[in-house]
């Protein structure tokens, strides 16, 4: 019986072996997810950095701006970064838990750093745009947007 590790590894030799573009696919989404992701994080932690000097609280401008950069991310990490075409209610079901976990890891880095130990907080919150793009491509790619072995080679 093979194991899901021994499945992704398979997938993974599979399609770097049998789909000549299928490395390079790989290498493009990561580009295109980098390309979205400095472009609509350098906005949102702009108007993070004005939102908190002027009115409000860090926390509450993160669940904000992180609140509608997952809403309109979904469309664009679906149809542009990873293209992908399998079912609709899978794919936002697994987006949403996948965001909610990101905004907790937001929000305890942005608790523990700078409201426990003193950090401040526009530092804690550049600190984990990283830290949360990271996971979130991870998790994007595997769990919500995940390509998939098929008999007639990989399907998105």
């Amino acid at each position: 019986m093979e194991t899901a590790t021994g499945a992704a590894a398979l997938a993974w030799r599979y399609s770097t072996v049998n789909e000549p573009n299928a490395g390079h696919t790989k290498w493009a989404q990561l580009l295109r997810y980098i390309i979205v992701g400095i472009t609509s994080n350098l906005i949102g932690y702009c108007l993070y950095l004005a939102l908190t000097a002027l009115i409000l609280p860090p926390k509450t401008t993160m669940t904000l701006l992180y609140t509608t950069g997952a809403v309109l991310g979904f469309i664009g990490n679906r149809r542009f970064t990873f293209r992908h075409q399998g079912k609709l209610p899978r794919a936002a079901f697994a987006y949403t838990v996948t965001h909610m976990l990101g905004w907790t890891m937001n929000y305890m880095l942005l608790y523990v750093l700078s409201d426990q130990l003193g950090y401040p907080h526009q530092l804690v919150q550049a600190f984990a745009i990283i830290v949360i793009a990271i996971f979130l491509f991870i998790a994007l790619r595997y769990f919500v947007f995940p390509t998939t072995l098929t008999k007639t080679g990989l399907s998105p």
